[in-house]
Parts: C-alpha cells; structure tokens; sequence
C-alpha cells in the first residue's frame, strides 16, 4: 500500500508539468500562428509602420509611375545642400545628417500626397467613393457612409463634427436633391436646433469635387462643441436603426483586388 501511495504520489506530482508544459505549447503554436497571421494580413491594423509605408508605395505606385523619381528627388535635395553647407562652414557630419534626415522627412511628405492624389484618382467616379474623402477628416468628426440610396445608386453619406452636420450627395444632381432634402428633413426631426448643411459631390459649377471634399468640409465654421456632437451622434443611431437596408454597397467599389487600406493610414499618419 505504501508502494502505491508512493505511485500514486510520483504521477500526480509529474501530471502538473505535464500540463504546464503543454499549455507553454499551445501557447507558443498560437503565438506562431499570430504572427504568421498578420505576416500575410493586408489589415493595417497588422501591419508595422514600415510594411505599411512599404504598403503605401506599392499601391500608389500602381497609379503614379513618376513616384520613385520624385521620392528620389525629395531625399537627394536635402542631402545635396547639406553636403554643401558642410563643406563651406564646416560639421559636415552633422550637417549631412540633418540632411539625410531632413530628406527622409521631406520624402514621406512626398509619399503621403502623391498617395492621397492616387486614392482620389483610383475611386473617381465609383460609387459611394465619396467615402475616401470622409476617412481623410481627423478623428473629431464621425461619418457614415451610404446611409440612404435609391436604385439608380444616388447616395448619401453623412459626417458630423465640430462644423456641424453635413449630409453629402453624390450622383445625378436632380435625383441627389431630392434625396437630400429628404434626408435634411428626417435629420432636422432628430437633431432639432442644429443646421443641417448639404454638400454635392461632383466637378460641376456649385459642386465639390472628390479630392476637395475633405477640406471643404474641415473648413466649415464652427458650430459644435464636443458634448454637443455626443448628444447629436446618440440621437442618429435611432434615427439610424429605423432605416431598412441600403440597396448599394457602403464604400467605393473596389477596382482591384489590391485595397488601399494601408495608404489611407498613412495619409492619416496613422
């Protein structure tokens, strides 16, 4: 019996690191398989900050085959000066590298405009492409994209921030007002006391085109204050949860397999 109990005692004693060890195990497959995971992730979100600016200018250069040499231009520049002002006043080591600094600086802002101009060139004329100007605004506004259409796939979007809440329309113009108008109405019900600004998207006279929809938007004066766009945004979701379905897709439709949800990060210097 002593034997036994003996037994009994070793195996339970060893049954613990057994366990231990493989639970250590499965935790180190599941962390393997994590990272493998966002390795072959497209998701920003997964990515570094150098696979999203390496990211950045694959897609981009998709559309702006004059990339690389501007880039290059951008880094060179600086560098050339420095070198130069280091020569003539001396601390070239430290001249040249503020410069490579300064080049680099100068590169990424490069990056980040040639990319953003790629996006507005890439989902022009598309569907709901009103979207990507409205993921270019700073996080103080929120915005919902597609939240009303009609079967000709007028759409329209809506944002509110600290200028107010704008309703944006894209498609035939005729059909977008009234659709607006609708919308201003169910809207002004909801967001009582607020101005309801409307805005349509396009490249006609008394229109917004696409690449100018952000900034037109960021310049509005204004009017809310951020406990002001808490209460506004609490009340849409109702007004929200009593639309039926959409009858377009939310968001530009794609051209590609390849998305640019790694350039509109770095845009956002995210």
């Amino acid at each position: 019996m002593a034997n036994a109990a003996a037994k009994n005692a070793t195996g339970g004693a060893a049954n613990p690191k057994a366990a231990a060890k493989e639970v250590k195990a499965q935790a180190k497959a599941a962390k393997k398989a994590e990272k493998a995971r966002k390795k072959a992730s497209n998701d920003p979100k997964d990515m570094g900050r150098l696979r999203q600016i390496k990211r950045a200018y694959q897609v981009t250069h998709e559309h702006d085959r004059a990339l690389p040499y501007l880039l290059l231009a951008a880094f060179l520049l600086p560098v050339a000066i420095s070198v130069v002002l280091g020569l003539l006043w001396g601390y070239a080591f430290n001249m040249i590298l503020a410069g490579v600094m300064t080049g680099l600086l100068a590169a990424m802002i490069v990056l980040v405009r040639r990319a953003k101009r790629a996006t507005y060139k890439r989902y022009a004329g598309k569907t709901g492409s009103a979207e990507v100007a409205l993921q270019m605004l700073p996080k103080k506004w929120v915005s919902t994209p597609a939240i009303a259409a009609n079967r000709q796939q007028d759409v329209v979007h809506r944002t509110l921030g600290p200028g107010g809440l704008i309703l944006i329309g894209e498609g035939e113009p005729g059909r977008v007002r009234q659709l607006l108008a609708s919308e201003v109405k169910k809207h002004e019900r909801v967001a009582y006391g607020v101005t309801v600004t409307t805005v349509i998207m396009g490249n006609k006279d008394g229109q917004v085109p696409l690449d100018k929809l952000a900034d037109h938007i960021r310049k509005q004066p204004k009017t809310l204050q951020p406990h002001q766009i808490t209460d506004i945004k609490q009340r849409l979701r109702a007004l929200d949860a009593l639309r039926p379905p959409v009858p377009v897709p939310k968001g530009p439709m794609p051209t590609s397999p390849r998305q640019v949800k790694g350039v509109r990060q770095a845009m956002r210097g995210r």
